[in-house]
């Protein structure tokens, strides 16, 4: 875990103050990649709770972000109930699904890729039932209405600044939240656990309880995400908004960044949303299809070969940060 020195707190400060000026600084485009990085460090940061610092893998977190986006827009598209409101219906709706899942895997002592396999199928129920439900719209989805010109902060409308303004509002929340986590006594117990779950439960740890608050905790965070995302494009899709595609994207940022890291899911985002813009560039240039996920790829596996610990780790060196 990275110290928060003097000059690290003065870099996050410059860093913040540049946050917070952006959208004056930036055009429309370079807006939207902004947004784009600040939601992928937020959604990496909830899931690196779960892995990171617990080491429990889940690959079906697209339930959690799924299952807040779609009661929160639920609410607003059929009883106009604002999503301020309808958030809490949406955490708690992603933190019960969260409860039920850790509880079935951890109570019968599913771990690794096992547990995995088991988040995925709890997604994938959940698209299913979603894709024949008329509350949701089924499989033809759910469309929210857009005003354009209109900014409505009680109701989540408007245009990308107040959309970067929350999503900057939740991924400094994250941060600071992870930081606290750390530091705590549930904290040290969470990565008492990663290291070695049984070790930890005979020294007194209480595993379970400890398994039970990152899921939940991380589910809570994640919902809060979908939520932005569903009422910053509008519609929502059992297809996308359950898909394996969409677990994938949230535990990219950490990966890559750095597992178990506070500045990993930061770093993790902006190299991932740079490259995704390059190579999206690049195949428009030469019109050659599937040139973006080729190049992607490629790029990854040569990440993770040569920064197997992450992108952070290696940088905080170099820049002499313990």
């Amino acid at each position: 875990m990275s110290r928060i020195t003097p000059r690290v707190m003065g870099g996050l400060a410059i860093l913040l103050a540049l946050l917070l000026v952006a959208p004056a600084l930036l055009g429309g485009y370079g807006l939207s990649v902004l947004i784009l990085v600040l939601y992928f460090a937020y959604v990496g940061q909830a899931w690196n709770i779960m892995m990171g610092f617990a080491g429990q893998l889940s690959l079906g977190h697209a339930l959690y972000a799924g299952l807040g986006g779609y009661m929160a827009a639920g609410l607003y598209f059929h009883y106009g109930i604002g999503p301020w409101a309808g958030m809490f219906v949406g955490v708690a709706a992603a933190v019960a699904a969260a409860a039920v899942v850790g509880y079935l895997g951890f109570r019968f002592s599913l771990a690794g890729v096992y547990f995995a396999l088991l988040t995925i199928a709890f997604a994938e129920f959940t698209r299913i039932g979603f894709d024949n439900w008329p509350w949701t719209g089924e499989s033809g989805g759910m469309f929210l209405r857009v005003e354009r010109g209109v900014t409505d902060v009680a109701n989540l409308r408007g245009g990308p600044v107040l959309f970067y303004y929350v999503i900057l509002f939740l991924a400094v929340a994250a941060f600071v939240l992870c930081r606290l986590l750390l530091e705590s006594r549930l904290g040290r117990y969470w990565l008492a656990i990663r290291e070695d779950a049984e070790a930890a439960q005979a020294v007194g740890v209480p595993v379970l309880k400890c398994k039970m608050l990152a899921v939940t905790i991380s589910a809570a965070l994640t919902a809060l995400a979908g939520v932005w995302n569903a009422f910053y494009y509008n519609n929502l899709f059992p297809e996308t908004a359950f898909a394996m595609g969409r677990s994938i994207e949230i535990t990219l940022a950490p990966i890559i960044g750095g597992l178990g890291t506070l500045f990993g899911p930061f770093v993790g985002a902006v190299v991932l949303t740079g490259l995704g813009e390059i190579f999206t560039a690049v195949g428009d240039k030469l019109d050659i299809p599937g040139i973006k996920q080729v190049f992607y790829g490629l790029a990854l596996l040569v990440i993770v070969m040569y920064r197997p610990a992450g992108i952070w780790p290696w940088l905080a060196a170099r820049l002499g940060i313990k």
